[in-house]
């Protein structure tokens, strides 16, 4: 036990990490950025695991040997507990004026004592000259299920992370996503998950809405509705997935996890020619949806890139400069910096899809584009025609999650039981007068009173 508490402890320590830094299974867009604003720290702090600290094997390793743990200490106990639940209660003490709350009276029939105990559901052990009555064993029945259904939960979590999978992707209003692996932006598969067994389905969403607190600006409500479709039915269906009530198909769960904005533009060279027309995905700065991308151009010689903020509702301040008041689409802006030269794109090195390294290329333009707004410069142009909504689906498949839930379950009774049933034990032996004491499993109060009780019903009996 003491083994049990030591890993418990550290456990807990162990999880702190996963509240101070971004985690790719809860926030993978937030962990893009932190590497975008912290790359080198970034690739250490990702070398050991910190932004995926609950799969990470230091982490594994901690609960494998509190599952362990807990089976060597629960397990001995729980057969034990087995053996001694039929057992009768132990033989009367000899000495009872040592025990709790000794009590004499003249002398009583054992037989009503006896009726009286079985009436309070004691199981009794009777004597020829005392008798041995014991209640709430169930306590440490409780006590055991509590800890075998955390075992429960490690083995559900085990199975989840061994034949699981789990997935992010990003989609524009109008996007459809087919559950294929190369449709995923971040996609990890369990030890024996198989690429092909992933669950047949697609999703086209059709519609997000988003409701804010017109005074807090604080989201009020998303709703995501779309049309969905699998081999087993024979036409699409539309179905609205919420933060808290996400899209099952078997043990898949897609949750609606982020949302943001995607500016549409479309951009033409000096000849007129139209070389980039659609959204591209800004990454939200803020509560109010300030957001920043790239846009990226490498068909035009020279490539152009342009350096943009998104501002759904539009406001300036003479030192933040311009920002977004409202995370609603009300007077939008497309801010842009536009620079020509070398994208990058061809090394061979991983970008980030958010920025442009501008270190080998030269400024040439700048402007705050309203909606429909038009901008001209040397190599070509660029007009803004309006944006689309965003979501990310977070979508796993998770065949552990009911014995977790099961778990979770048994454990809550098993603790309900422990905490609320009171295990004491009732001695009573005749002699000249008749002696009664009693026993209270770890100092619970309430064994005086039900001493108190014995005596006084035996007495209006008798």
């Amino acid at each position: 036990m003491r083994t049990a508490l030591i890993l418990l402890l550290l456990l807990g320590i162990a999880a702190i990490p996963g509240s101070l830094f971004p985690q790719r299974t809860q926030n993978p867009i937030q962990v893009k950025q932190y590497f975008v604003n912290n790359p080198d720290t970034a690739r250490f702090l990702d070398q050991l695991s910190l932004f995926d600290v609950y799969g990470s094997p230091w982490f594994s390793a901690i609960y494998l040997l509190l599952f362990i743990s807990l089976i060597g200490c629960v397990l001995p106990r729980s057969i034990e507990h087995l053996k001694a639940i039929g057992a009768k209660p132990p033989l009367t003490p000899k000495y009872l004026n040592q025990m709790e709350h000794f009590t004499e009276i003249k002398s009583v029939d054992l037989d009503l004592i006896e009726k009286y105990l079985r009436k309070k559901h004691f199981r009794i052990r009777r004597d020829a000259a005392s008798i041995s009555a014991e209640k709430g064993y169930i306590r440490e029945s409780g006590n055991l299920l509590f800890h075998l259904s955390l075992v429960l939960v490690l083995i559900a979590i085990g199975i989840g992370s061994l034949f699981g999978s789990k997935g992010d992707a990003i989609l524009n209003v109008g996007d459809r996503f087919i559950n294929t692996p190369t449709s995923y932006d971040i996609l990890g598969f369990g030890k024996y998950q198989a690429e092909d067994s992933l669950a047949p389905f697609s999703i086209t969403v059709k519609e997000f809405k988003a409701e804010y607190d017109p005074i807090t600006n604080a989201p009020l409500d998303y709703t995501l509705t779309v049309k969905t479709a699998n081999p087993a039915g024979s036409t699409e269906k539309t179905e609205i997935i919420k933060v808290n009530k996400p899209l099952t198909y078997g043990s898949t769960k897609i949750y609606l996890q982020a949302n943001g904005y995607s500016p549409v533009v479309i951009v033409k060279d000096k000849f007129g020619k139209v070389v980039f027309d659609g959204p591209t995905t800004f990454l939200p700065q803020d509560g109010n949806l300030s957001s920043i991308g790239a846009i990226k151009v490498p068909d035009m010689q020279p490539q152009i890139g342009f350096v943009s903020s998104f501002l759904p509702t539009a406001d300036r301040d003479p030192i933040r400069g311009g920002f977004s008041s409202y995370p609603e689409v009300l007077d939008p802006r497309l801010l842009i910096s536009i620079w020509k030269g070398d994208l990058g794109l061809n090394t061979g090195i991983p970008q980030s899809v958010y920025r442009i390294d501008t270190s080998k290329m030269e400024r040439i333009g700048l402007k705050a584009l309203a909606l429909n707004e038009t901008y001209n410069f040397n190599e070509g142009s660029i007009t803004f025609t309006g944006w689309k909504s965003w979501v990310n689906l977070q979508i796993i498949n998770d065949p552990g999650k009911g014995y977790a839930l099961l778990g979770a379950i048994l454990a809550i009774s098993g603790l309900l039981i422990s905490l609320f049933t009171r295990q004491r034990r009732i001695w009573v032996k005749q002699g000249e007068k008749t002696q009664i004491a009693g026993l209270a499993k770890n100092g619970i109060p309430g064994l005086e009173d039900e001493i108190k009780s014995l005596v006084k019903e035996i007495g209006n009996e008798r």
